[in-house]
């Protein structure tokens, strides 16, 4: 395959005025009449209001419990029994006693290490009836016979609607409030208000996580010296620069999710994937993703396929002069690593040296808490309601994912900026978070549909840019890394999957989450696990039991495995690109910076 660059020009570039001024007429019109369709289409109204389907859950709920009435009862008279046992012991503790509620609460919870949710009768109070509000809420669902869809949104209802109730969210259950009052005179109350009205306006009323401007892209962030090399519609691919005098013969290619910005491996100094890939002698490349916008409204997965990695690969081939790459994915990149893997195999092409999987599902019967997003119904509303742009909002996007962590990238923000009346403390991490993309509306709902609803990729029945893909061929040396942590891509659900990859692959777990299972460098908390064993027993738990625990980043790991598959030391070229891939401009390159 023979790729050149290719320039960008956008929709009615070459226009005049009037010309423009029509189109955006005419945009403005269709806009509108799609707008008033959908508000005469129940589902079309549904798929905007109630996009999940939560209601239909709760009336599936409410039915079966208004024909279980002594379940309902029992929860009831439970809660209003322990409830005064717990006036009883705050009661107690008001006149100097040490009588405790009904409620077990947990030692260690962040939100409640101040001594007055133990000294105070009324903080106390607040706690107990939490606990115990949110045990019979529980108990309630439990009780609810519902579908199984229903239950994993029903489940999570209750969980969210327990961490809105929690004591430390509001201003009346919270002593750091009045304490803040105290000690800044009341100006608390002032910048609270301000934030809350700000967020409103501006941030979809979500809590800022971060200030915009605490860092900036190419400055602070993703700043390891490179250049871009390529660029097409969909990626531009960046070649860093050496910083060895000598680095290992094959190359390496890192795929990034494309539902996030790349630099999420390129995060800063000293917690660079990147970073420590080029300063332990690799000649590394990474592929950095468009945010799409309408125009790219049905680029497929073939097309990111096609256009990301297998180009990608193409040109590092080129600029390298070597007939073999090592493939590192994570993510959605990584689940595309592994697909190009097994469309390049199904064509006779070996040119993948070795796989690293990072925090990858590759068998999606088990997808964690996005089960909730990703049922039949929940899908067919989201594809009507991409209709309008052709996109998924990166809002959206961003909005689920902080409600899978609302406790602490939600609910703590409440606290520190609404109540607290604080700015969000500058956190790398997060400012890459708030950074979110678009998502093409026909990628996103093949996307679901094949891999979360049908499992096709794990079941040998994906079929990508004209190839059937069969996870068993794929067959260089593989490395998967997940975390234990992770609520994005549950370990167990990832270890299913590499026990389906053809072949011999060396496991690693590490004692993090979704995020910091990448951005994890060498420190004393660190921690991994791995298996002697080349073969992978068929239980996740067996795994487990027989792996050793090692007292160091699977970073410290990773580097010796992939050094062992990256060829001989040769002399680290003197410039990055080539003359048909010539450098264009520097890192981090304006995909990443722009939409």
């Amino acid at each position: 395959m023979t790729t050149q660059p290719t320039s960008q020009t956008g929709p009615g570039q070459d226009a005049t005025p009037s010309d423009q001024a029509t189109e955006v007429l005419r945009r403005q019109a269709a806009g509108l009449v799609r707008d008033l369709r959908e508000l005469a289409d129940p589902e079309g109204l549904r798929a905007r209001v109630d996009p999940v389907g939560f209601g239909g859950t709760l009336g599936e709920a409410a039915r079966s419990l208004a024909g279980s009435p002594g379940a309902v009862l029992r929860a009831g008279v439970g809660f209003g029994v322990d409830s005064a046992k717990a006036v009883a012991a705050a009661a107690s503790r008001a006149v100097g006693g040490t009588r405790n509620g009904p409620a077990s609460l947990p030692e260690k919870d962040k939100r409640y290490t101040d001594p007055a949710w133990e000294g105070n009768a009324w903080y106390y109070l607040a706690r107990q009836e939490h606990s115990l509000l949110a045990d019979r809420l529980t108990e309630l669902s439990r009780a609810a016979r519902v579908s199984p869809t229903a239950r994993r949104k029903l489940d999570w209802l209750v969980g969210q609607t327990i961490e809105a109730l929690a004591p430390s969210n509001a201003v009346v259950t919270n002593p750091a409030w009045p304490k803040k009052i105290v000690e800044t005179g009341g100006l608390n109350l002032v910048r609270g208000a301000r934030n809350m009205l700000r967020d409103t306006v501006q941030n979809r009323g979500m809590p800022r996580q971060v200030t915009p401007g605490q860092f900036v892209v190419g400055k602070d962030l993703a700043v390891t010296p490179g250049h871009v090399v390529y660029r097409n519609r969909l990626i531009e691919l960046i070649q860093y620069e050496p910083q060895t005098e000598k680095v290992h013969e094959i190359p390496l290619l890192m795929s990034p999710p494309w539902i996030n910005k790349y630099y999420i491996m390129d995060l800063a100094p000293e917690k660079s994937l990147v970073e420590w890939a080029v300063r332990h002698g690799h000649t590394v490349f990474m592929i950095s993703y468009r945010n799409p916008d309408s125009a790219l409204s049905d680029v497929t997965m073939s097309d990111y396929l096609r256009e990301g990695p297998i180009t990608a690969l193409d040109v590092v081939r080129e600029i390298t002069g070597r007939k073999t790459v090592n493939l590192a994915g994570l993510c959605l990149g990584g689940t595309l690593s592994a697909a190009t893997v097994a469309w390049l195999r199904a064509k006779g092409d070996e040119r993948v040296n070795s796989l690293t999987l990072m925090n990858t599902l590759l068998d999606f019967t088990g997808p964690g808490q996005l089960g909730v997003f990703t049922d039949e119904q929940t899908v067919n509303r989201l594809e009507r309601s991409m209709r309008k742009d052709g996109y998924l909002p990166s809002t959206s996007m961003k909005t689920t994912f902080d409600l899978l962590r609302a406790t602490d990238l939600v609910w703590n923000y409440v606290v520190n900026d609404w109540m607290l009346g604080e700015d969000p403390k500058p956190f790398d991490m997060l400012s890459w978070n708030a950074d979110s993309t678009r998502m093409p509306a026909a990628m996103q709902t093949e996307y679901l549909r094949t891999l979360y609803l049908e499992n096709q990729f794990a079941e040998g029945k994906l079929e990508l840019a004209g190839e059937r893909l069969d996870l068993g061929q794929v067959r260089p040396d593989t490395y998967v890394i997940t975390a234990e942590s992770d609520h994005i891509a549950p370990w167990k659900s990832v270890y299913k999957g590499a026990a389906k990859i053809g072949g011999t692959v060396r496991f690693v777990l590490s004692n993090s989450g979704h995020i910091a299972g990448v951005v994890n460098p060498p420190s004393p908390k660190s921690r991994h696990w791995f298996g002697e064993s080349a073969d992978l027993p068929e239980s996740a738990d067996d795994w487990r039991d027989d792996a050793g625990e090692h007292k160091a980043s699977w970073w410290e790991d990773w580097a010796p495995w992939i050094a062992e598959r990256a060829g001989k030391q040769v002399p680290a070229p003197t410039r990055v690109g080539s003359e048909t891939y010539p450098a264009l401009e520097p890192a981090p390159g304006r995909y990443v910076v722009t939409g």
